[in-house]
């Protein structure tokens, strides 16, 4: 598994989680705050994707883990 894929994952399990811990129809619902993670991890994605920066995949990098094409 390559650095993006894990990216995408982390990035979509961040999301739904928040979203769920954020959301007052959820059952897991604790604070309507952790919305505010969910913006954060769009926002990141966001930017990322014309700065080709991303903290997560720099600490991948350093862990050894390959970058390349899916």
């Amino acid at each position: 598994m390559n650095a993006e894929r894990i990216v995408r994952i982390v990035a979509g399990f961040f999301v739904m989680l928040s979203l769920a811990l954020g959301v007052q129809a959820s059952p897991v619902f604790i604070n309507e705050y952790f919305l505010l993670f969910t913006a954060f991890v769009g926002l990141n994605l966001f930017q990322s994707g014309f700065t080709r920066v991303c903290p997560l995949s720099s600490v991948l990098t350093k862990l050894g883990v390959k970058s390349g094409a899916c």
